[in-house]
């Protein structure tokens, strides 16, 4: 008995590794240039964006690029990927960056030259974004907010040929899965593409910054009629729609949320979609050894204290009962953590991204008052992120 207890509680604490990191962070601009664990990959990437939030610009130009070309690249192993079907989804993997994360990684680094003057390094790392976005790597498609962030870093440069190259992408959208640009944003884009074609002058000095924090993502198990094989994925608390006004837009990051949801999609990552069905039956077979040694618990241990006899018989019959119980109830538990989807992603990402015209962000008709995570552009310094 006590074997199969072990058995059960080494599944569990393994079933376990794949919780949201909760990094706490002090000193970011200290923590970069000490012994930061590069293995934990979740951290790390926190670690930056917390950096460029409090203008960490020489930590984060050192160290993005290190993040950018250590984190992009998937490592294939037969034996880890045939191991991994019996384990849960990720714990023997290192996390590989979202086509999303590499280019905003390429947003923060170029927003940091900007910031401190290093124009033509800004414009490099922009012409990496867009090549990040398109290249077929392991994890690729693009986005509409990283192509509208792009689109407007391209203007503020004084590159007006290269910001109409990406707003005429979100103004006619080429036909693809992973990209889905909505009507109002394709309108917005549109009269951008025209404003720039008649060389309207002066060009609108544009004011960026990302607001709340990026949702917790949560998954149910829904063994049919799930889009994702057998599980649903949502986003908690929801995002905010979409807002457009005559001065500017607030974009939501919703399109990033996709990439995780649709990781697990045949015409994706078809291999993570074999491995999710490979591993139910096992998450089944796994659920179902503390569920059979909790039966065996309650019903040989009242079998045991009938035959003993005595007053303690019932008293033992109902310890045997409970026992069992207990047991059987981490069966559900045992299940779930065995079949759950590798959800990982970079955690500390705005929710949304408000582009406006206006010198004063409180007069956008968009803006929703959050606190803002990451200043992109901004005419004048911009204030200590708020605790």
């Amino acid at each position: 008995m006590w074997r199969w207890a072990g058995v059960i509680l080494l599944l569990s604490i393994l079933g376990c590794q794949m919780r949201e990191v909760q990094p706490t962070f002090k000193d970011e601009c200290g923590i970069l240039r000490s012994d930061v664990d590069w293995s934990n990959r979740i951290k790390v990437l926190n670690l930056l964006s917390l950096a460029f939030s409090q203008k960490c610009d020489a930590a984060v130009i050192e160290y993005t690029e290190e993040a950018q070309f250590g984190f992009r690249d998937k490592t294939f192993s037969f034996s880890r990927e045939m191991a991994g079907v019996f384990l849960s989804d990720g714990v023997l993997t290192d996390y590989v960056l979202e086509s999303y994360e590499r280019a905003y990684l390429s947003v923060l680094l170029a927003a940091s030259y900007l910031r401190t003057g290093h124009v033509e390094d800004a414009k490099v790392e922009l012409r990496r974004l867009d090549h990040e976005l398109f290249a077929p790597l392991y994890n690729f498609g693009e986005d509409p907010v990283n192509l509208v962030l792009s689109a407007v870093l391209w203007e503020v440069l004084g590159e007006p040929g290269d910001a109409r190259t990406d707003w005429f992408r979100l103004a006619e959208p080429t036909s693809s899965f992973l990209l889905h640009v909505p009507h109002a944003l394709q309108s917005f884009a549109q009269k951008q593409v025209i404003r720039l074609d008649q060389g309207a002058r002066p060009t609108p000095r544009w004011e960026v910054y990302g607001i709340g924090r990026f949702p917790e993502v949560e998954w149910d198990f829904k063994l049919f009629g799930a889009p994702n094989g057998y599980f649903v994925i949502h986003p908690k608390p929801p995002f905010q729609e979409l807002c457009v006004s005559e001065t500017g837009l607030r974009l939501s990051t919703e399109s990033w949320f996709a990439k995780i949801a649709h990781r697990h999609d045949h015409a994706y990552h078809p291999l993570l979609n074999i491995q999710s069905w490979i591993r139910l039956p096992v998450g089944v077979v796994y659920g179902l050894v503390p569920f059979s040694l909790g039966v065996g618990v309650a019903v040989g241990g009242c079998a045991g204290a009938a035959s003993l006899g005595g007053r303690g018989s019932d008293d033992l019959c109902a310890l045997s009962i409970l026992g069992g119980t207990q047991l059987m109830q981490v069966a559900p538990t045992v299940f779930q953590n065995t079949v759950r989807p590798d959800l990982r992603h970079w955690e500390l990402l705005p929710a949304a991204v408000v582009v406006t015209q206006e010198s004063d962000v409180g007069f956008e008709p968009c803006d929703s008052h959050q606190v803002i995570l990451h200043y992109l552009v901004t005419r004048a310094p911009a204030p200590p992120l708020s605790s």
